[in-house]
């Protein structure tokens, strides 16, 4: 039996890197899932992909940081899969880089519509449907970058993920008499497509693996590892936490 027999979940950026592992993990351990990104086709191949190894998945192409989507996810997983159990709220983007006084307003604020607002936006809607199954996990993909460190150029970045981790404390203490859990995962350098978009050569890939202590970056599938266990009932007493998935970048000083 796995460990989210019975479960149902969103999974957001879903269509690569930590959100599509994360989809099929979920998927292989018996959840069902809503798999939501703005790639159609992509969606369309992972649900592909669940639907072979023996998953149900519901693929729903949008745009996550519009409000009127989000409830329409929420409205799938209830009418179609019978309730809402898991929201992974993975989605986002690196947005505009650059010095903060070089920074445009506009910017700034995709930025932060996408990674954080969007967030804000899915918890919203996800948490009534959770109330009537009597609990549920929410965990958002934050990161070190603004928690434990501060790297240049990435001030929207970090300051709309580190306003994640305050979004999951605050979650945590309103509806954790109501049973719902309220998780941040903070990620280290992972092979992902946004990864590689910062780390786009051998030598710049050399170097963010040598900031880890484990001196390499992280593979999708043990970040989504770590989403598995915030969402299953083995992290039960687990809530309003910061979880560093980090490979220990944020301690490493070699």
């Amino acid at each position: 039996m796995g460990l989210l027999e019975g479960k149902t979940a969103i999974i957001t950026g879903a269509s690569s890197g930590i959100g599509r592992a994360a989809a099929l993990l979920f998927c292989r351990e018996g959840a069902a899932a809503i798999v939501t990104a703005r790639n159609r086709d992509a969606l369309t191949e992972l649900v592909s992909d669940i639907d072979k190894q023996g998953g149900i998945a519901i693929a729903m192409a949008g745009d996550i940081r519009d409000e009127e989507f989000a409830p329409t996810l929420v409205d799938r997983a209830v009418t179609e899969l019978g309730g809402l159990d898991i929201a992974f709220n993975n989605a986002g983007t690196l947005g505009a880089m650059g010095p903060v006084t070089e920074l445009s307003s506009d910017g700034w604020r995709a930025t932060l519509d996408t990674n954080l607002t969007s967030a804000y936006l899915g918890a919203k809607h996800q948490i009534p449907a959770m109330l009537e199954r009597g609990g549920g996990s929410l965990i958002f993909t934050s990161t070190f970058v603004g928690h434990t460190a501060g790297m240049p150029g990435m001030a929207a970045y970090a300051a709309s993920k580190a306003g994640l981790i305050g979004l999951a404390q605050v979650l945590a203490t309103e509806y954790g008499p109501h049973g719902i859990r309220a998780n941040a995962l903070l990620p280290g350098g992972t092979d992902t497509p946004m990864g590689q978009s910062v780390a786009n050569t051998p030598e710049t890939q050399d170097f963010v693996a040598g900031l880890h202590a484990l001196k390499r970056i992280a593979r999708p599938e043990e970040i989504a590892e770590a989403a598995l266990y915030l969402a299953s009932d083995r992290a039960s007493f687990i809530t309003g936490t910061s979880l560093l998935v980090d490979g220990g970048v944020s301690i490493n000083r070699t």
